[in-house]
């Protein structure tokens, strides 16, 4: 079981319950359907956006108006990101999840009804989009709040390392399906096989029967021999979820880390991608093995810590020491004068993501009381929304004006200068173990 990161034990929140007994991973009949639904689920996402926004660049001709939908889609998920997972903390969470796929699956219909007829005006797509965007936001926090109670503790770090590696190779093949399919059956078409992703998620969700049920929203006030238990309202448990973020020990770094490095592996990824054409004129079978070498690398990484389980110690240290060895990971690519150096350092950042990332989202759900999981991903989701755009903006800002090598190399440093902050700074984070 994974311990905390005081001196003092603390007892996991599914201590005790039906869910610290639960069958081994892959025999756990629940899981399985709920992974089976987030993949279909992230890959209906995945695919719808590339689909569309292919379907868009190639009838209008206008990177202004898949600008928009992009934009959209971003703007929703940052700015109700913590409502969704307020909701999800105070709903049934399987029924969330079923209504929210249903809810894309008519949705999706709308998608397939504007495009088919000639003459829709742009602004119903972006209406439909920002409406399955914002569908979107409930599944992802419900099941990954729902996770823990479904697998046991001492099944979580497999179950999200499992995810984590889905995740990757979803998110993949949808960018790749997406494209193929408008290219082989039009953009109706392939959205229209969208809607069908969802429907099938909410059928596995429904045949994954109930979830163990969370313990009493921490915002409540329960006192049997005088009355009833006082359910908060919407307001309360809105408010009282970030101040519970706000003053938790472990959630608060967690929220200010993943995002920061997020920003910065992103970022460096696309000017990665600059320099192989720009400066290393890769060729396509180089430019793809770049492409490939991060989901790689983080697979790599993801099955190590899955292989490891509840033998990988010090936690904590591995988190950021992954953060500090990304910036001289990031020199070296600024180094590398050709894309075939530069891929093993590629591959190496994104195995140390890995570990950051899974990790931390393996400690959120031993840390977290299970009522709060539902905001605290909300939360997680709405700031790693957010952060990745700025950095590419400023990024690419830089990159026209210095070139992408030298700021490559600045943003290892920048990286590797933050990692001692954190080291000095996070002391919740270094001592998790």
């Amino acid at each position: 079981m994974i311990g905390p990161s005081t001196d003092s034990a603390i007892e996991s929140p599914y201590a005790g319950t039906a869910a610290a007994r639960a069958p081994a991973l892959w025999r756990n009949r629940p899981f399985l359907f709920v992974f089976a639904s987030f993949c279909l689920s992230l890959l209906g996402n995945t695919f719808h956006g590339m689909a569309l926004n292919l379907w868009v660049i190639q009838t209008t001709g206008s990177a202004k108006h898949m600008s928009a939908l992009l934009v959209t889609h971003l703007a929703v998920g940052t700015l109700l990101g913590s409502f969704a997972g307020t909701v999800a903390d105070r709903m049934n969470r399987r029924q969330l999840m079923i209504a929210a796929d249903i809810v894309r699956v008519l949705l999706v219909a709308g998608v397939v009804v504007s495009i088919s007829v000639p003459g829709t005006p742009f602004i119903v797509l972006i209406v439909l989009t920002a409406l399955i965007a914002f569908a979107s936001l409930f599944h992802s926090p419900s099941l990954q709040a729902s996770l823990g109670g479904i697998v046991g503790q001492g099944r979580i770090h497999q179950a999200v390392g499992a995810m984590n590696i889905a995740d990757n190779l979803v998110r993949i093949s949808g960018f790749a399906l997406g494209g193929v399919f408008v290219a082989a059956f039009g953009g109706a078409m392939a959205i229209a096989v969208d809607g069908l992703t969802f429907l099938l998620s909410a059928c596995f969700v429904f045949a994954a029967g109930k979830f163990p049920a969370s313990v009493m929203p921490a915002t409540a006030t329960a006192n049997d021999s005088v009355a009833p238990p006082r359910m908060p309202t919407f307001t309360e448990d809105f408010a009282g979820g970030f101040k519970y973020l706000w003053r938790d020990p472990f959630a608060l770094p967690v929220l200010a880390l993943l995002p920061v490095v997020t920003l910065f592996f992103l970022s460096m990824l696309m000017l990665v991608q600059v320099s192989a054409v720009g400066d290393w004129h890769a060729s396509p079978f180089h430019f793809g093995l770049i492409e490939a070498c991060i989901p790689l690398g983080y697979v790599a990484g993801s099955s190590l810590i899955l292989f490891l389980g509840g033998r990988l110690r010090g936690r904590g240290k591995w988190i950021l020491g992954s953060v500090s060895a990304m910036g001289p990971a990031y020199w070296l690519i600024s180094r590398s004068d050709s894309a075939l150096g530069a891929i093993p350092y590629i591959l190496l950042s994104g195995c140390l993501l890995s570990f950051v990332t899974l990790i931390l989202n393996v400690g959120l759900r031993a840390r977290i009381e299970p009522s709060m999981q539902g905001r605290a991903f909300g939360t997680l989701a709405s700031l790693t929304s957010v952060a990745p755009p700025i950095g590419l903006a400023a990024a690419s800002f830089l990159s026209d004006a210095y070139g992408p090598s030298p700021v490559i190399a600045a943003g290892g440093i920048a990286i590797a200068v933050l990692s001692v902050a954190g080291w000095t700074l996070l002391k919740e984070i270094r001592s998790y173990d």
